[in-house]
């Protein structure tokens, strides 16, 4: 029987805000997931709200005056406009918020570590060569402590001396309320899905976030010293869906609503089996394919599906078919002699890349990642940057270049013959 003094017992458990989920990650790290090092970050209602706003501006006339005003325990942000004056705005506590920074620093003040997406990386020796484009101190969200809880994104993080400092390059500017904004080297990216993240999306437009959380088009470039224009009547506000790039990386941000109507790994492992149970076959060696578990997803099982994804017959693996001058990569398909690569199928693991519940019928081509239509045909709308100046659909599961058509395969499966 529920009490009523259960309301105010410790055990309640707390406000969850929203995940972060990196695109490129299965489920976890290839290394597995470790401390703020992980495949998702979970936003919880802080126990002491930690968040901040601005309050006083202070023109400097030298660098070292505006050292002076920023002090250490005071957080600040240092606008550098040359040698000769700095604007440094000093920031307040606000008890009606909670902030979250995320970037690639692993120094205390980021709650989340990021590191650079290498598509298709299985562990992190891959990564580690990688020359990082993403700024140690990225981006910083700010959750209402209140219901609706709204999250807001906004370029940059504090450092361990609690201040934001932008150098004489970095593109900046005084907006007409006298207020100071500026824009981060390689800068943040976010684009809001029309119709929220659901099986009707449809991909927004890519902006860029400033400082102080206004929208702008995107520069001609990532680190261009022009700004694109201004665009009033957007907002930073997060939604169910969002995507957030710190070039390098791509974060997706879903609600805690609309984590509740994602298909849950319980789910996902239900339908897994129902493929298996229906006993599919090889159409030429007759054997019983079945996908492995989730727990084993980067080992191929010698039960393992493969598929030919020009026609998208599912088969056992075999070793015919190979086209010798075309370097053994394409293979001819025995069932309708369409010529193409042949790969292993994977299921998709991460559940908060689904946009539905659907059934695993369809696969991202080249790689090969299994889950419902709906999100196939999502992902491959997207156009997720890449680089400084390009944009290309990926698989949200493993990070790689989408290929082909449409980015995607119908898979068919043939039953079992009894």
């Amino acid at each position: 029987m529920f009490s009523p003094d259960q309301e105010n017992h410790p055990s309640k458990s707390p406000v969850k805000y929203g995940e972060l989920i990196v695109l490129g990650y299965n489920g976890s790290l290839p290394n597995g997931d470790r401390g703020r090092r992980k495949s998702r970050f979970a936003l919880f209602k802080r126990p002491k709200a930690n968040g901040v706003k601005p309050s006083t501006v202070h023109i400097a006339c030298t660098p070292q005056a505006a050292k002076a005003i920023s002090n250490k325990d005071q957080h600040s942000i240092s606008y550098t406009l040359s040698r000769a004056q700095t604007v440094v705005v000093e920031y307040t506590h606000d008890s009606n918020t909670d902030m979250f920074q995320i970037g690639r620093s692993t120094e205390s003040p980021i709650d989340f570590v990021v590191t650079d997406t290498v598509p298709g990386s299985q562990s992190n020796s891959d990564t580690q060569s990688v020359q990082s484009t993403i700024s140690r101190f990225a981006c910083r969200i700010i959750c209402e402590r209140n219901p609706p809880f709204t999250a807001r994104i906004y370029a940059a993080g504090f450092d361990s001396s609690k201040n934001i400092f932008l150098g004489e390059k970095a593109a900046k500017w005084k907006t007409t309320d006298g207020q100071m904004d500026g824009l981060t080297t390689n800068g943040v990216l976010v684009m809001h899905p029309r119709n929220g993240f659901t099986e009707d999306s449809k991909p927004g437009v890519w902006r860029e976030i400033s400082v102080c959380g206004n929208v702008f088009s995107l520069r001609e470039t990532r680190s261009a010293q022009q700004r694109g224009k201004m665009v009033e009547i957007e907002t930073n506000q997060l939604q169910d869906g969002s995507l957030i790039d710190l070039c390098g990386a791509t974060l997706l941000w879903r609600t805690a609503e609309g984590l509740s109507h994602t298909p849950t790994v319980k789910h996902l492992e239900a339908l897994r089996q129902e493929i298996n149970a229906a006993r599919p076959q090889c159409p030429v060696g007759f054997n019983t394919l079945a996908f492995p578990s989730m727990k084993r997803k980067d080992v191929v099982d010698e039960k393992q599906p493969w598929v030919y994804l020009n026609c998208g017959h599912v088969h056992g693996y075999h070793n015919w078919g190979n086209k010798e001058e075309r370097d053994g990569k394409d293979r001819e398909c025995p069932m309708c002699r369409s010529v193409g690569p042949y790969v292993p199928l994977w299921l998709g693991c991460e559940a908060g890349f689904y946009v539905d519940a659907g059934p695993p019928t369809h696969a991202f081509s080249p790689c090969g990642h299994v889950c419902s239509e709906k999100t196939t045909a999502y992902w491959s709308q997207i156009p997720l940057p890449h680089g400084t100046h390009t944009f290309h659909a990926a698989c949200p599961f493993c990070a790689h270049q989408l290929a082909g058509e449409q980015g995607y395969i119908r898979l068919i499966f043939q039953g079992p013959l009894d």
